[in-house]
């Protein structure tokens, strides 16, 4: 098959072999723990043999200031998530309260405005209870 997108003069050259990479093994160093030495060696060779060059850390930079802008609006967001569900909950509790409050002084409406405890009320300004049903009074239109 032929592929068209393929330089007709790469089909011709057979493919160059890479160089061997050779890393060099540090030398343990008695006093130090076995992993802190090997992470300094890694972060050692990442930056000094290629790894990460000056350019491309310079190049990196905006991302990586756009990747910290945006960790630092998630962390934003999460915290005024948890303030307004510690304010709902606030404001939950304060509701439960108002109603159980407005349901007793409804109860004691409810049991002041019974007849007998109105009748208590005013017995100490003098007024009694009526004994006798009242009366409709009738005008007649010629007495006007």
């Amino acid at each position: 098959m032929n592929n068209q997108f393929r330089n007709p003069s790469t089909e011709d050259q057979e493919p160059e072999e890479e160089p061997e990479i050779k890393l060099k093994k540090p030398k343990a160093k008695e006093a130090a723990p076995e992993s802190t030495n090997s992470t300094v060696v890694f972060f050692k060779r990442l930056f000094t043999e290629g790894g990460v060059s000056k350019e491309a850390a310079t190049e990196m930079l905006p991302f990586l200031l756009f990747i910290c802008f945006l960790c630092m609006l998630y962390i934003a967001n999460s915290h005024m998530a948890m303030k307004n569900i510690r304010s709902i909950d606030k404001l939950n509790k304060e509701v439960k309260e108002l109603s159980w409050e407005y349901k007793s002084l409804k109860a004691d409406l409810m049991f002041k405005s019974k007849l007998t405890e109105v009748a208590k009320k005013v017995d100490t300004l003098g007024i009694k209870e009526l004994t006798e049903p009242p009366r409709k009074i009738i005008i007649s239109s010629n007495e006007h």
